[in-house]
């Protein structure tokens, strides 16, 4: 990660969250339509990996980035 990159911590409801719907809860993308675009055009990365699968499950642990921004899921305690 660069130095002016972001990181964010965020702790979704329920337990696992899929892809699109974690870009609009983060504020990535401001609708559905727009995160389904982000995803496959292969601008999302989850893991360190392109990630184009929209409906694609996340866990605690996993790792969101999206150009500088970078999103950690948190499980639920």
């Amino acid at each position: 990660m660069s130095e002016d990159s972001v990181s964010n911590n965020i702790k979704p409801d329920p337990q696992t969250v899929r892809l699109d719907h974690f870009l609009k809860l983060c504020g990535v993308a401001d609708t559905g339509g727009q995160a389904k675009m982000m995803i496959q055009s292969g601008d999302v990365f989850v893991n360190g990996e392109v990630e184009t699968r929209r409906r694609k499950k996340l866990i605690a642990g996993d790792v969101v980035q999206f150009g500088d921004e970078e999103f950690v899921i948190e499980g639920m305690d």
